[in-house]
């Protein structure tokens, strides 16, 4: 009897949640992209530019920025994609803890929740990535999460789909960056006043 009930109630779920009641390895709202049944951003939430580094690269390029659904289930891209190659480290771009660690539908996973940015926290997720920091290690802005892994992305090429989110709500991840990341060029050097050029 509890089995049928189980049953029922998975079918009667939102599709993320029948993700769950199928025997994914985390909860469905651990995965940016996995959670299709979240609101969409609202307008008045607010993310602090908490971010330290971009989690692959210097600035990567970014083949698809955040669309955000207009309803609930509707259509558009719930985090940014950026270019990386398979074997690429995958960085925290904060300090957090590792809430998640594995696979989800065949994909590999890891999602940080950022620590002193509210209750519920922010979480950010990264995928396709191998990890190599377990679930529950406190991780510093900078430090190595996992690699890109090969295949496995939505990508037409090598990508690694960076998500954020507070609750069940989908956020723009590069709104973590501060300018000074999102907008810097190449460095110039200039000419130091009173040293003769040679």
């Amino acid at each position: 009897m509890l089995v049928v009930a189980l049953t029922v109630a998975a079918l009667l779920a939102p599709p993320a949640s029948r993700l769950f009641a199928a025997g994914a390895t985390a909860p469905p709202e651990a995965v940016a992209g996995a959670v299709t049944g979240a609101r969409p951003a609202a307008d008045d939430d607010t993310v602090p530019a908490v971010g330290r580094t971009w989690p692959v690269g210097v600035r990567p390029r970014v083949p698809r920025g955040w669309e955000p659904p207009a309803t609930v289930y509707g259509p558009g891209h719930r985090g940014v994609d950026l270019a990386a190659a398979p074997g690429t480290p995958v960085r925290a771009v904060a300090d957090g803890r590792v809430s998640f660690a594995g696979r989800v539908a065949g994909k590999g996973v890891v999602s940080v929740e950022l620590a002193g940015t509210g209750d519920p926290p922010l979480r950010t997720t990264y995928e396709p990535v191998r990890a190599s920091v377990p679930q529950g290690a406190e991780v510093t802005a900078g430090e190595v999460v996992g690699t890109v892994e090969a295949g496995g992305s939505h990508c037409t090429a090598p990508c690694v789909h960076w998500g954020l989110l507070r609750g069940g709500t989908y956020l723009d991840p590069l709104s973590l960056l501060p300018p000074s990341l999102l907008h810097r060029g190449p460095s110039r050097l200039l000419p130091v006043l009173g040293v003769p050029l040679p």
